[in-house]
């Protein structure tokens, strides 16, 4: 896919020829010129932008095909929505037939004169590009698409994976001392709260270094109380409190309304009330100003418990007066010897280079000047490269940008990692961009927002696996950071502050998306795609009448329903509505069912969503609540013929769930609506999710799911599961997380055979789980959480075959651990949590890798 805007609307123009076979000639013939013209003009938009062309003519006539193609679709989707209107009411006599066919008729005449104008401006920029291209192609200037195996990258097909392994250090090159220094400085026998401050330029990796130290199982261990926030140069000290305080209550739906009728000054009360005499630890990352600590700091009690904060900044000024008493680490670039070594380390190829090889990359790579950032980001591309002579290319390049341009180094590497980007991919890293800065990005969001849009286009291969190919290969390019993983997958990821301004700089260039400014009230007037951070209702005053809206994501909590009542004619074209974090009242108003093209809808703080949600036929996503806050769905949610996932902690019984038979995800689902239907016809359905589960219960209908490749369930308080012989028909079944009470394990059969994922939670097991467990074939990662009343576990001879990574934790009563000599050969990291009584690891597993504390339940 060149340009997902283009291209869509090459599809949209086809299958209107298709789907009206026998429209009047004229228009037949105008529709289907302009599809041809727009697939031609596609090759000419790959040429802009690959050349990064800055001539002021064609950017316009850039602008000017994206916003054609765009009219395009909206003119064939606003003769859609009046033909579905038509087939609504209905032609009960023939009177009311011959009326619906004159109405055709006017639609159609309509269509014809848009489309005509349509051609007439694309024919003027057809003009002008050929001018453009004659005169220019022969000598376009040194750039990264002239690299040879540029076009190769952007028409290989790119590898798709359904795992990945994140090997983010627990040190790393030139801060393994810093780490160690830092620990013991936290760790000090100093009563009084205590402020250690980390500071330099951005790239340096000031945020790595933290997370090290906040994950260290010293540190984990010694404060019981932690808290991480994000400042950011817009920040905002309400929005900053209130994520500390959800960081130590939990983000449950009580927490959030007492927080949210609280002033700042009660917040601030709140928070000493919940820190008071606690040891606690507070990451406060990236800083820019000093009033943002002041503003912060006098709700950080002092009670002599040994409490400790720590600060990122990029500003000396910040560091030295954060603590006039305290400690200042400052980062340094590395060393040469410790930039060869970290580019080593993140060359995903780690074959021996040859000399002249080795030569080119020690160049480049001094050329980085030590900063991290720039060093990871250009072993990403060189990675991707296999010979001496693209090697040379990429050095030339960046060697003749840095010497003639006089400009920074690492704004040319993260260029040439960008333009280097296969065209289908630059699109899905732009739309990073559309989040606040620091903003963790969960991978199913980002994910399912990229197919909602049309940048991941369909095919043999289910578009979640292609778009989770995306995403890995950006992290595999070091361009996105991951920030968690689970189950062998990422789910949380960010991207790095820099490589973030870089974003907005394309995107703004090619208008990808827009991003409100509410200091100047405006937003770019040709972008299609608005990202709101701040001042919500400010910018619903702006005149959107003329704009086609394709997204619009509010990530700041002060938009009200109201307002979208009086914006839906604006929104009439909307692909993704994205309502983050907003209290948008008990209930999305019914007009939400006019928006008949949306396929992403995100909104949080509602308890119903209106019957009219059953009219959008496209909509692929419906993500509702978070935090297990519950919300009625209306019976017509089973219409959504093209739903793929759904995630809604709904309340009350959704009955004929089995029509959603596109559904790929179902999580939020309560036991008591699940257990008396019939899900036969969930035949894609690859994750499920539910709660309240009773030992009197029959789970046999799961049977059903025969692609159900990662279940959930969860029980009722003191509630046991029933037999667990209903996973046994489940044969693709490898990620299974069961919390609440088991009465017995299956001793026998090939009932788990498949599972390589395994959590048991509050399982209330007093016979020795481990000889059972330890037969099953593929298990890789066992998490065993509160899940066994017994003192001592038995891993026999043979058993564990693949496990690699185990945690025991809250076991109370465990002492002893017998461990053979041939179970987990294979074992590569190892937590223990909260088991006071066992004295000791077995002693082949004490150079083991620690391993963090579960934390909550990050599916992927």
């Amino acid at each position: 896919m060149v340009d997902a805007i283009v291209s869509f609307a090459v599809q949209k123009l086809g299958d209107f020829l298709i789907q009206e076979a026998n429209v009047r000639l004229n228009l037949k013939g105008n529709v289907f010129w302009l599809q041809s013209q727009l697939i031609k003009m596609l090759t000419f938009l790959k040429y802009a932008e690959d050349q990064q062309v800055k001539d002021p003519m064609v950017l316009h006539d850039v602008f000017d095909i994206r916003n054609i193609a765009n009219e395009a679709v909206a003119i064939l989707e606003t003769y859609s929505m009046a033909g579905d209107q038509r087939e609504d009411h209905g032609c009960a006599s023939r009177l009311k037939s011959c009326t619906c066919k004159c109405r055709k008729e006017t639609k159609l005449y309509n269509v014809g004169k848009e489309i005509e104008s349509l051609r007439q401006r694309l024919e003027a920029i057809a003009r002008e590009r050929d001018t453009y291209v004659i005169r220019n192609i022969n000598n376009a200037g040194e750039g990264p698409s002239n690299l040879p195996n540029n076009q190769s990258a952007r028409d290989r097909k790119l590898r798709i994976t359904d795992s990945f392994v994140d090997d983010q250090d627990l040190t790393f090159v030139g801060n393994q001392d810093a780490v160690q220094r830092l620990i013991d400085e936290l760790l000090k026998e100093e009563p009084r709260r205590c402020v250690i401050s980390i500071y330099g330029m951005g790239g340096l990796g000031k945020t790595t270094l933290a997370r090290n130290i906040y994950t260290s199982p010293d540190i984990v261990s010694t404060f019981k109380t932690r808290a991480w926030i994000c400042v950011s140069q817009e920040y905002n000290t309400m929005d900053l409190l209130m994520d500390i305080i959800k960081s130590i209550r939990g983000c449950n739906k009580e927490t959030i309304d007492l927080l949210e009728r609280m002033t700042e000054r009660d917040l601030q009360i709140h928070l000493r009330d919940q820190l008071k005499d606690r040891k606690y630890l507070l990451v406060i990352d990236d800083v820019w100003k000093r009033e943002a600590w002041e503003s912060l700091k006098r709700a950080f009690p002092d009670d002599k418990k040994g409490s400790r904060v720590i600060i990122t900044t990029r500003k000396e000024d910040v560091s030295e007066r954060a603590d006039d008493k305290d400690f200042a680490h400052r980062l340094h670039f590395l060393s040469k010897a410790e930039s060869w070594d970290l580019f080593c380390r993140k060359l995903l190829d780690n074959r021996t280079m040859a000399p002249a090889m080795e030569r080119l990359a020690r160049d480049m790579v001094d050329k980085c000047g030590g900063l991290p950032l720039a060093i990871v980001v250009l072993s990403g591309l060189l990675s991707h490269k296999k010979d001496l002579e693209e090697w040379q290319q990429v050095k030339d390049h960046l060697w003749h940008n840095i010497t003639e341009a006089g400009t920074s180094q690492i704004s040319h590497i993260l260029s040439l990692s960008y333009n280097d980007l296969p065209t289908e991919l630059r699109q899905c890293f732009l739309y990073f961009g559309t989040f606040p800065e620091n903003q963790v990005v969960h991978s199913d969001n980002i994910i399912w927002l990229w197919m909602a849009e049309g940048l991941v286009t369909r095919g043999e291969t289910r578009m979640e696996d292609v778009a989770e190919g995306f995403l890995n290969e950006l992290i595999r390019r070091n361009l996105i950071q991951v920030r968690h993983t689970f189950w062998g997958k990422v789910t949380e990821c960010r991207i790095h502050g820099l490589l973030r301004d870089l974003v907005v700089k394309k995107a703004l260039e090619i208008n990808f998306f827009g991003i409100y400014d509410p200091i100047n009230h405006s937003i770019p007037p040709l972008c299609l795609r608005h990202a709101i951070h701040g001042e919500a209702q400010k910018y619903l005053s702006l005149d959107l009448s003329k704009t086609k809206l394709r997204s619009v994501m509010f990530l700041h909590p002060d938009f009200s329903n109201t307002n979208l009542m009086k914006f839906h004619k604006v929104f009439q074209h909307l692909y993704v509505l994205y309502l983050e974090n907003h209290s948008v009242s008990d209930e999305l108003p019914d007009v939400i069912g006019s928006l008949s093209q949306l396929k992403f809808l995100r909104v949080t703080d509602i308890s119903t969503l209106p019957s009219s949600i059953g009219k959008l036929k496209n909509l692929q996503t419906i993500h509702v609540n978070d935090y297990g806050q519950l919300c009625q769905l209306p019976p017509e949610t089973v219409d959504l013929i093209n739903l793929r996932h759904l995630v809604a902690p709904y309340s009350k019984p959704l009955k004929r769930v089995s029509k959603l038979a596109s559904l790929q995800v179902l999580e939020g689902i309560s036991c008591d609506q699940w257990k008396d239907d019939d899900p036969v016809g969930l035949v894609n359905l690859r994750k499920l999710s539910m709660y309240d589960i009773k030992e009197s219960y029959s789970l046999n209908n799961i049977s059903s799911l025969q692609n159900l490749s990662t279940l959930v369930l969860s029980c009722k308080p003191d509630e046991s599961f029933p037999d667990l012989e209903f996973l046994s028909p489940c044969q693709h079944l490898h990620k299974l997380w069961l919390d609440g009470g088991i009465k017995k394990l299956p001793s026998s059969g090939p009932l788990l055979d498949s599972i390589t994922m395994l959590v048991l939670q509050y399982s209330n097991l007093m016979d020795d789980p481990m000889p059972i467990l330890g037969k099953l074939p593929n298990l890789r990662n066992l998490d065993f959480v509160a899940a066994y009343g017994g003192r001592d576990i038995t891993c026999n001879d043979n058993s564990f075959c693949q496990l690699e990574f185990l945690r025991l934790d809250d076991l109370p009563k465990l002492d002893s651990w017998h461990l053979a000599t041939s179970s987990m050969p294979l074992i590569k990291g190892l937590g223990i949590h909260d088991c006071p009584k066992l004295k000791e690891t077995p002693k082949r597993l004490k150079d083991v890798p620690k391993l963090e504390r579960l934390q909550g339940i990050h599916l992927v």
